[in-house]
């Protein structure tokens, strides 16, 4: 229409693109020119002409074919024109939504006039739709990064310590071979103490029972006590940052791990374990450097600590170090070959060298490595998941669920296997509503499983589910346990908002639970 060629058209029409108020008239060019003649030109305009009133009526298929016969007899001299018959057939085809067929029409407009603003933010809200730009997808992407990191900021200071499941507890404890507070904790010593328990052995008590929020008020009274009455200040120090750790409470573990690591009269086993401990909270607060530097130390302190190297390789590995990290898990194994988590960890870091070297002997040797690690420690759960998880990325699927089953007939309360057999027959049998049912269980045995919510919240997204996913996403949140997982949380949540906006402003109802 003439009036896009004016400034005060121009602007009315970017309104009405920002605020979603363009009809559908506001979306269809005219051209002005106006032949007396039945020439080919005249003929053409007709057709647009007739297109335009058939488009109006929403006769969208008859309005396309009108534009073909415009877009064949007009003369190729007349580009402006046949850019806007181009545009126009375009707009046709996004009310089908017939998305390549708007980002073809647009580009043939386009390349007849690089100035044409319809074309071109038509062709962006196509690729948009379409998936078809990767360039606005990294966009978006970064946008959305950039969201995710402001919102996690603010949502980390605002955070409430949330104390894990009995089962994540445990987990995190059992990853230590050699942790003499651990230990101390699993002692069946007689008494606990006369009269009513204090400090830490009140925290030892509340540590067997269960009772995991009385930990760190115990001991910290343990801290309080005088030191002709406190025989237990390193472990009480040590068993809080733990629990500090657990919550996400980092600063005050570093602190307390920091003044074991200073104090002179500590054993070296604790200073060590301390010193792991602290180069982990680095790591999920994104400080490699001082990660690395107390690994270091604690393998000075330490050369004969399995841990070191088993908790070292884990870092190594998670920075693609795949060659460091096996040097690592060598060593943990060596060290003390009886632990099995550190055994079946090596199998599984040899497995990833061998995938990144492209090394078909040790390839084969992890696989035979794997087996033998079942045979020995048939009653660690560890064993059975990394391997699935391995048969799975490898498409033996059969393998794959055997040994998940074999590891919730091990710990049934274990809900991340849940989960992972849930992503297993998406992937190998499509079986969605199955899956989603494992996620859901997973969600039952344990609500405070964050890596449930999250997975079942990317196939509600998936399945069209986009006020449930955010739900879900919402709920990971609240348990993610570092900022940097709160940004990729956030980053996954504000990505289902956006497609809900979407999908609102195009009249695209939400998919409901039912």
């Amino acid at each position: 229409m003439s009036s896009t060629n004016t400034p005060g058209g121009l602007s009315s029409l970017k309104w009405q693109i920002a605020l979603g108020l363009g009809v559908a008239g506001a979306l269809v060019e005219e051209t002005t020119t106006v032949e007396k003649e039945e020439t080919p030109y005249n003929c053409a305009h007709r057709y647009k002409t007739e297109g335009n009133e058939l488009f109006k009526r929403g006769k969208y298929d008859e309005a396309i074919a009108s534009y073909n016969k415009a877009i064949e007899i007009i003369p190729e001299e007349f580009k402006s024109d046949l850019a806007t018959y181009y545009q126009n057939r375009a707009a046709a085809y996004e009310q089908l939504k017939k998305w390549s067929a708007v980002i073809s029409d647009c580009h043939k407009a386009i390349d007849l006039n690089n100035k044409y603003e319809k074309a071109l933010y038509r062709r962006a809200k196509a690729y948009e739709m379409n998936f078809g730009n990767q360039s606005a997808l990294l966009m978006a992407d970064r946008v959305l990064k950039e969201l995710g990191k402001k919102n996690a900021s603010i949502a980390m200071k605002n955070r409430k310590p949330i104390i894990p499941s009995t089962n994540f507890i445990k987990t995190y404890f059992a990853s230590f071979s050699e942790d003499p507070v651990y230990k101390k904790l699993l002692e069946a010593t007689e008494p606990l103490g006369q009269g009513e328990l204090k400090g830490f052995l009140k925290a030892k008590l509340a540590f067997a029972t269960e009772r995991y929020e009385e930990i760190v008020v115990a001991c910290t009274e343990e801290l309080n006590l005088s030191e002709s009455e406190s025989n237990f200040k390193i472990e009480a120090l040590s068993l809080r940052a733990s629990f500090n750790f657990l919550t996400a409470q980092f600063i005050e573990a570093v602190e307390d791990l920091t003044n074991i690591i200073n104090a002179e009269e500590a054993d070296v086993k604790i200073k060590v374990n301390a010193l792991i401990k602290r180069a982990s909270i680095y790591m999920q607060t994104e400080r490699l450097e001082e990660c690395l530097a107390d690994f270091d130390n604690a393998a000075s302190l330490g050369p004969n600590i399995s841990d070191v190297f088993h908790h070292r390789g884990q870092v190594k590995l998670l920075m693609e170090k795949t060659e460091e990290a096996r040097s690592d898990f060598q060593r943990a194994v060596e060290l003390n070959p009886n632990f099995p988590i550190a055994v079946v960890q090596k199998c599984y870091t040899d497995y990833r060298h061998a995938m990144q070297s492209q090394n078909a002997g040790l390839l084969a040797k992890s696989l035979e490595d794997f087996r033998k690690s079942i045979e020995r420690f048939p009653n660690c759960p560890e064993t059975y998941i990394l391997f699935a998880q391995v048969q799975t990325e490898r498409q033996e699927f059969q393998s794959a669920e055997e040994l998940y089953q074999k590891a919730m007939d091990i710990d049934s309360n274990n809900a991340s296997v849940y989960v992972h057999r849930g992503l297993l027959l998406l992937q190998w049998k499509g079986e969605i509503e199955n899956a989603v049912q494992l996620m859901r269980q997973a969600i039952k045995i344990d609500e405070k499983c964050e890596f449930a919510y999250e997975t079942l919240g990317t196939v509600e997204v998936q399945r069209g589910n986009l006020i449930i996913a955010i739900d879900l996403f919402n709920k990971a949140i609240a348990l993610a346990r570092s900022e940097m997982e709160m940004v990729h949380l956030f980053s996954l949540r504000d990505a289902a908002a956006s497609q809900l906006k979407i999908a609102s402003r195009m009249g695209i109802g939400p998919q409901l639970m039912k």
